[in-house]
């Protein structure tokens, strides 16, 4: 192998260590402004995107401990790395895909694990994880306001029944 292709690898297979996820995707025929326009989207989801070749990028798969991609690995790709949430990452993708018909979502990997298109898009539409925190908050802290009201009610009654007899005597 070249060195320069050693570098390229080196440097995908120091991409998919560091990130808990990739997605692959086709880019056939996208325009440069196209992917620059989802380059910004993905850094706003904390992610990036890189144009790769299929062989150094089989190569890194292997050598990241991924495996083999060979049958995957058809046409134009880049790939999709972050630190972050990968269902934000596939919600940009997927919303970008519907956008410009030219993307197109192959697959990815999820902590070693493949996953298919239709995971991605699942994964897509899970909302993000901010959302999923101040729901899992809204259910911590629903029990402990309906404690309170069950232990003001007494109190707010008795009041009520006090000034209904006040306003009557006077």
């Amino acid at each position: 192998m070249r060195a320069e292709k050693k570098f390229l690898t080196n440097e995908y297979v120091t991409r998919l260590n560091a990130s808990p996820f990739f997605i692959v995707v086709g880019y056939q025929g996208l325009k440069v402004a196209h992917l620059t326009e989802l380059r910004k989207r993905l850094a706003q989801a904390g992610a990036e995107v890189h144009v790769v070749k299929n062989t150094v990028f089989n190569v890194a798969a292997k050598e990241a401990g991924i495996g083999e991609l060979n049958g995957s690995l058809t046409g134009q790709i880049a790939v999709v790395t972050g630190k972050k949430d990968i269902s934000a990452a596939a919600k940009t993708v997927k919303n970008f895909a519907a956008e410009f018909d030219k993307l197109k979502l192959k697959f990815g990997y999820l902590n070693n694990q493949r996953l298919d298109e239709a995971s991605i898009v699942a994964l897509a539409d899970l909302p993000s994880i901010d959302v999923l925190r101040a729901k899992l908050l809204g259910l911590f802290n629903a029990p402990a306001t309906k404690l309170a009201t069950l232990i003001n009610t007494p109190g707010t009654q008795l009041a009520q029944v006090i000034k209904a007899k006040s306003e009557k005597a006077a």
